[in-house]
C-alpha cells in the first residue's frame, strides 16, 4: 500500500483498475462475516475518445478522470471510497537479505539498503515493503521485497481521484490485489497475468509474493500474430483468438502457439529462479488477465508445465444474485485486480 492519508476502512469500498485500453470496477459490500459483489463495469477507452491510441496510463490525468466518471455513472455506483491498483510495469521490484535484527530496526534498515538495489532516485520514488522469508532460528538473515512506484504515478492517480470525486483511500500494485483475490491456499502458487501489452509473472508462497517479473509478450502479441500470418483485418483477428483459440484451425494454433511458448518459457525460468534459492517446486498456476480464457489455453500449460492450472475466479466467496453466476464465470479473469483492490478496502 503506498499511499493512504486516512488510514480508514470501509463497509463498502470500490476496486478501481486502470488498465492500457479500459477501466474495471468493482463494487463490494462488508456486512457481518459476508462479503457481497454490489456493481461492476468496464469501460473501453475508444468509447470515449475514438481513436485514442495511446495507453491509459499515458494520458491525462482529466482524460482519466473523465473514463472513470463516464463508467461510475452507467454503473449507478454509490461508493465514494476506493482503492486504485498501480500496474506493474510502472513498479520496480527487488529483493534483498538483511542481517538478523529487531523487527523495530527493519524499516530504517529497508530504508538504507533499498537505494542501492533500485535504478531511480530515492527522493523520486515512494517504497513499499514486506518480509518474504523471516528468520527460523534467531541470529538468521531476514529477506525483503521492495516495490518502488514513481512519485508522479502516484500524484497522477490522486489526481485522477479527485477528478472522479472519489476518496482515494490506497494505491496497491496490481500483484497484491490478484493474491489477495486469487490465492486462498498456503500452496506454492505461479499467477501468472497475460494483459493487453504485457504479462506478468509472479510466484506466491504461503500468501505472500517472492518473486515478481513483467514481460512484453501479451494477449496484443497474439493478435498481431494473426493479423500478419493470416492477412485479416484486426477485428476479425480478435473475434478468431477469442472464440478458437488454439482449438480452431491448424493455421490458427500455428499462429498463436509460437507466442504461448514464449510465455511458457518466461514462466519456466521464474520457477526454475525460485527452485534455485528456495529449493521448492511450483505446486499450482492460476491464469488472470484478458487471455486466459483463450480456448484450450489451460489445457496447453498443463501438458506443458506439468502442474496443476486454474482460471483465475475472483467472484469465488463473494456472495451475488444467482442470475449472474454464468456471466461472472465467463469473465472473471478479467475482473481479479479490481475485485482484489475493493477486498483492500474492506480489511
Amino acid at each position: 500500500m503506498f499511499w493512504n492519508p486516512f488510514k480508514k476502512i470501509s463497509n463498502d469500498c470500490l476496486g478501481v483498475d486502470i488498465g492500457t485500453s479500459s477501466i474495471k470496477i468493482v463494487e463490494i459490500r462488508k456486512k457481518g462475516k459476508e462479503k457481497a459483489l454490489r456493481n461492476y463495469g468496464e469501460i473501453k477507452v475508444n468509447d470515449v475518445y475514438p481513436g485514442f491510441k495511446r495507453s491509459i496510463i499515458l494520458a491525462e490525468s482529466e482524460e482519466i478522470a473523465t473514463l472513470l466518471q463516464a463508467i461510475l455513472r452507467e454503473t449507478k455506483v454509490k461508493t465514494r471510497t476506493a482503492v486504485f491498483s498501480l500496474p506493474d510495469y510502472s513498479s520496480f521490484f527487488t529483493s534483498f537479505t538483511l542481517p538478523a535484527m529487531s523487527k523495530e530496526e527493519i524499516p530504517e534498515a529497508v530504508r538504507f539498503e533499498t537505494p542501492i538495489h533500485i535504478p531511480l532516485p530515492s527522493s523520486k520514488v515512494t517504497l513499499d515493503w514486506q518480509v518474504v522469508g523471516g528468520p527460523k532460528k534467531e541470529n538468521q538473515p531476514i529477506k525483503i521485497l521492495v516495490v518502488a512506484v514513481p512519485n508522479e504515478i502516484i500524484d497522477k492517480y490522486r489526481k485522477v481521484a479527485s477528478g472522479a470525486q472519489l476518496n482515494l483511500i490506497a494505491l496497491e500494485a496490481e500483484v497484491f490485489g490478484l493474491i489477495r483475490a486469487l490465492v486462498k491456499t498456503e500452496e506454492t502458487v505461479v499467477l501468472v497475468d497475460i494483459g493487453r501489452e504485457s504479462t506478468t509473472c509472479s510466484i506466491v508462497d504461503k500468501k505472500i509474493l517472492k518473486l515478481s517479473h513483467s514481460f512484453d509478450i501479451s494477449g496484443k502479441r497474439l493478435t498481431e500474430e494473426l493479423v500478419k500470418n493470416l492477412n485479416i483485418e484486426h477485428k476479425k483477428a480478435e473475434r478468431i483468438k477469442k472464440e478458437n483459440g488454439i482449438l480452431g484451425e491448424k493455421a490458427v494454433r500455428e499462429c498463436l502457439t509460437p507466442v504461448l511458448d514464449l510465455i511458457l518459457n518466461e514462466i519456466k525460468q521464474i520457477c526454475n529462479d525460485f527452485f534455485k534459492k528456495e529449493r521448492k517446486e511450483v505446486e499450482s498456476l492460476i491464469l488472470a488477465g484478458g487471455s486466459a480464457l483463450l480456448p484450450g489455453l489451460k489445457e496447453y500449460f498443463t501438458e506443458k508445465l506439468n502442474v496443476k492450472v486454474e482460471i483465475a475466479d475472483p467472484f469465488l466467496g463473494l456472495t451475488s444474485p444467482p442470475i449472474l453466476t454464468e456471466t461472472l464465470k465467463k469473465m472473471s479473469p478479467l475482473y481479479a485486480i479490481s475485485v482484489g483492490m475493493a477486498l483492500r478496502g474492506l480489511k
